[in-house]
């Protein structure tokens, strides 16, 4: 579903990505890790359609992309944003905000789409009148999810998605996620600090440190300790220690 070929970008003199290369099935979903300044989350841009200023190769179900995208481009490519209080219009309704992309793509039978994508996400159908400022992150999110999903795409590419919210909220929108993935057939490519959470969805991982695309591997093979470069087994070692009930006694 997605082809990514000795991707560069350059902002001035400053290499972001340094000759990134991975595939992604379709159906499934794929996780980009590192560090913050990495370049995980300009790639992600670059895919997106945000970020022009690029070279190399981007095929989206076999159709090569330039840096301009068309309409249908963006009818099948989703994104949903880290923050999902700043990724949402303030002034618009729950009801406006999703409404917007069928209007824009001529979708219609709005309020009908509307009401199960509402439920998709398992929000209240009381949810559709209000404000973004009268909901939890947690809400907020799911919101965007479900305008991400209103035009019935078929990739979607996450950056950061829970990273904006508190750790209970975000097993819940993995778990949401992972669901309408399933539901959908949808193809991921998630971008995040965290290898657990990347791991929750993902099968394949890339890692990634100073632009580069270190290493590629299967989650079982992150979970059994098989990795072959050190930033890899560092970033492991950070997520196990996290994880590990007793290191979270003795901080």
């Amino acid at each position: 579903m997605i082809e990514v070929n000795d991707l560069r970008v350059r902002f001035g003199s400053i290499a972001a990505v340094k000759g990134v290369s991975f595939r992604v099935e379709r159906g499934a979903a794929f996780g980009l890790v590192g560090e913050s300044g990495s370049g995980k989350s300009t790639v992600l841009r670059a895919l997106a359609g945000l970020n022009r200023d690029w070279s190399g190769d981007i095929l989206v179900a076999g159709e090569a992309q330039g840096p301009a995208r068309t309409k249908d481009f963006f009818r099948r490519v989703q994104m949903v944003f880290q923050d999902p209080y700043g990724s949402l219009h303030p002034r618009q309704t729950v009801d406006r905000i999703l409404s917007e992309p069928l209007l824009v793509h001529g979708i219609p039978d709005v309020d009908a789409r509307i009401r199960r994508a509402l439920a998709e996400v398992a929000l209240a159908p009381l949810v559709r009148f209000r404000y973004p400022h009268q909901l939890s992150g947690g809400q907020r999110q799911r919101v965007a999810i479900a305008r991400a999903l209103m035009a019935e795409p078929e990739v979607l590419l996450l950056d950061e998605p829970t990273s904006a919210l508190d750790v209970s909220v975000q097993a819940e929108v993995l778990n949401l996620l992972s669901e309408l993935q399933r539901a959908h057939g949808l193809t991921y490519v998630m971008v995040s600090h965290n290898l657990a959470v990347v791991a929750h969805l993902a099968a394949m991982i890339g890692v990634m440190q100073e632009g580069e695309l270190v290493e590629l591997l299967s989650v079982e093979d992150l979970r059994a300790g098989r990795t072959r470069h050190p930033h890899t087994a560092a970033l492991r070692a950070l997520t196990l220690d996290l994880e590990d009930p007793e290191t979270a006694k003795s901080a």
